[in-house]
């Protein structure tokens, strides 16, 4: 399907976002929508004939537990109120422990590099296909961007998509934003990773905003879209015409005429880099005559002949292989290390770049800051200038369990366990607003924080 050239909605920006012109589609956060009505600012876009592209940030379909049946339906539930053409999600994981491990749940509240090993691969995969039979439309899958990588891994990222598309029949949503940034923060080449991948799999591609801080690249999708990025995504466009090309921002929203000019410089990039007619062979076609990556010895049968996939996925060309046994579990047990090492301060798995650790577990930390105080924005006006400092110690001992407005609330209760804050009527605000939101029976309400909170409404 051609999708043209879009953008990221957000509510911040929706009025922007209508006025634009030349906008084909939009994409839309899923977890942000209500599954049974949606906001005005789309509805009139699709009145107008914009398609509304569902996006999913939580399935974690790269962890090691099989995707929650009821994340599926929310998210099926979207793309048939939006009567979407496909969803997409991430190719992350973004919770770890739990019954698999024998250990407490952890949400890392971002997403996280899944290891580009086989056994990996096998995981997702069946975690894919899971997912293509409960959605009642395509999926599609995007790259992420990493400030780590996984020792041992086995594949190349190009390497890994191939695969990931040959087993599931899967379609790509490329961020070329995100290729840059793996190649600034691990070394990582947008060339080759695109000469790898197969391109002919694309559904859309992702465009958005970074910066560098001390030889770190942040993909923020809040600055502009940089030089760099725009050059990846020439390289993209010398390879593959792709059906749809969308920019992203989610934060420090700019006037509409910025975005109205960063559009603008999209659609040159993929003017100037489009291939001539007498260019050369199709690459394509180049990289399906290239040697796969070697496997190695495995274990069990050969693939067994092509099987179509569920309606609406598309053909799968290798048929489903159930994952080996123990292979989930030794998955859940990494991935649970290495979340823990991020969020609860655990030693660091063997094998992991320390200093980078540290830049992740901090760059984890200010998100979790940054959206609580979306979530509830009640919560950095009622504690104003010292909100982050006393977030930022919460969060460092305190790993996020459940989602961001379960947070707000732990951070709430905790605080108030500790006896701040010190103004007394920040107290008393900072108490009302947490018994209002925690109802009658609120989770983990200790005898300490009812006789705080007590004493503060008596002595009002």
């Amino acid at each position: 399907m051609e999708l043209g050239i879009g953008i990221g909605w957000r509510p911040e920006i929706a009025a922007e976002v209508e006025s634009l012109s030349g906008i084909d589609w939009v994409e839309a956060v899923a977890e942000n929508l209500c599954a049974d009505h949606l906001p005005d600012s789309l509805v009139r876009l699709r009145e107008r004939g914009v398609t509304v592209v569902p996006h999913g940030v939580a399935l974690g379909l790269g962890g090691a537990d099989r995707p929650d049946p009821d994340r599926l339906a929310g998210l099926a539930a979207r793309a048939e109120l939006l009567g979407a053409p496909l969803v997409t999600e991430h190719i992350a994981f973004v919770r770890a422990g739990g019954p698999l491990t024998a250990s407490p749940r952890l949400e890392a509240g971002h997403l996280l590099p899944v290891p580009r090993t086989w056994n990996a691969l096998d995981v997702l995969c069946e975690n894919v296909r899971i997912a293509q039979d409960s959605l009642p439309v395509p999926l599609a899958l995007e790259n992420i961007a990493a400030l780590i990588t996984w020792p041992g891994e086995e594949l190349t990222e190009g390497q890994f998509l191939a695969e990931l598309v040959e087993r599931t029949g899967v379609r790509l949503l490329i961020d070329v934003a995100n290729l840059h940034t793996n190649h600034v923060n691990l070394g990582q080449d947008p060339a080759k990773a695109l000469d790898e991948l197969p391109v002919e799999a694309i559904a859309y591609v992702h465009v958005a905003g970074g910066v560098e801080k001390n030889g770190v690249w942040h993909d923020t999708h809040a600055h502009p879209v940089s030089e760099p990025v725009l050059e990846v995504l020439a390289e993209l466009r010398s390879r593959v015409d792709p059906p749809g090309v969308l920019l992203e921002r989610d934060d420090a929203f700019p006037p509409g005429a910025e975005l109205a000019g960063e559009l603008d410089a999209i659609r040159a990039t993929l003017r100037k880099a489009a291939p001539s007619a007498d260019a050369g062979p199709d690459r394509a076609a180049a990289r399906k005559a290239a040697p796969s990556a070697d496997r190695g010895p495995v274990a069990g049968p050969a693939p067994a002949p092509a099987s179509e996939g569920s309606a609406g996925t598309g053909a799968r060309t290798t048929a489903p292989a159930a994952v080996p046994a123990g292979t989930r579990d030794r998955t859940a047990v990494a991935q649970t290390a290495l979340l823990s090492a991020l969020v609860a301060g655990t030693p660091a798995p063997e094998g992991f770049d320390h200093r980078r650790l540290r830049v992740q577990s901090r760059a984890l930390a200010a998100k979790r800051a940054d959206v609580v105080a979306k979530v509830a924005p009640e919560l950095p006006e009622i504690l104003g200038d010292g909100y982050r400092a006393a977030f930022l110690a919460y969060a460092g001992s305190r790993p996020m369990s459940g989602g961001y407005r379960r947070d707000a609330l732990d951070f709430a209760e905790h605080v108030l366990i500790a006896g701040g804050p010190a103004d007394p009527v920040a107290r008393r605000r900072l108490t009302y607003w947490w018994q209002d939101r925690s109802g009658a029976r609120p989770p983990r309400r200790t005898t300490r924080l009812v006789r705080a909170a007590r004493a503060v409404l008596v002595g009002k």
